[in-house]
């Protein structure tokens, strides 16, 4: 599987470690989103000095999950229903051409892949049970690495950025979804059922599956936040509780 790593340079290995936390708190909701990033405060959060931040958060900028401003500096981007429903409508324009290409040129090995890291995401699944599944950070890493050994031999290098970097955005969404889930959404079952098309070539199949799982996920986001907004008009004092 193709993964986008920062460029190696003398301070490689300290920028790499503040933007993966960075990263992962971007994502699971620990920065809030609209927040605005201190420097001093994100020192004593992460415990590392300015220059790796600073280089950390351009490198996020360049993947939207990060705002810069010459003016104001760095910040959170704030959630929508639009900026999600953009989200969604790449994703699937380009994870659907990189399904299809993975499963025109996919050997031996692609086949493998797919199944090991479908199997992990099961596992992980099982021993989670139907809660909020996406707020665990190995179900996170497993659910991102099933998409994308899936996508992994579309021979598209731009192809497989940008749907790493539209699914680390749709990420942060995603977590919004879990908190405000009433009721269990089985996923184990939408990704078997994409594995076993694409595995047995029936791409227009797979590519169907996929595209809805996907948009799916945007139906559900989008009353999340709805429903997100209604506790917080609730919780000040906006609406009758």
């Amino acid at each position: 599987m193709n993964t986008i790593r920062p460029a190696l340079t003398p301070s490689a290995p300290m920028v790499y470690l503040a933007e993966e936390q960075l990263r992962r708190d971007l994502i699971n909701g620990r920065l809030e989103p609209g927040a605005r990033l201190k420097m001093q405060e994100l020192q004593g959060l992460y415990g590392f000095s300015s220059t790796p931040l600073r280089e950390a958060l351009s490198r996020l900028s360049q993947v939207g999950l990060i705002e810069a401003d010459a003016r104001r500096g760095f910040n959170v981007p704030p959630l929508s229903a639009e900026d999600f429903t953009d989200i969604t409508h790449l994703r699937v324009l380009i994870d659907t051409n990189a399904l299809a290409r993975s499963i025109q040129f996919g050997d031996d090995d692609w086949e493998a892949n797919v199944v090991a890291a479908f199997y992990k995401l099961e596992k992980i699944e099982t021993r989670l049970g139907s809660g909020p599944v996406a707020l665990d950070s190995d179900w996170a890493d497993a659910h991102k690495t099933f998409h994308m050994e899936l996508l992994s031999y579309a021979q598209s290098p731009r192809s497989l950025q940008l749907s790493n970097m539209l699914f680390d955005q749709a990420d942060r969404y995603r977590r919004v979804s879990a908190r405000m889930r009433t009721r269990p959404r089985n996923k184990s079952d939408e990704h078997k059922m994409i594995m076993e098309a694409a595995l047995g070539r029936d791409t227009d199949k797979a590519c169907e599956l996929l595209r809805n799982h996907i948009r799916h996920t945007l139906s559900n986001v989008i009353d999340a936040l709805i429903a997100q907004s209604k506790v917080h008009k609730s919780s000040d004092g906006l609406v009758d509780a």
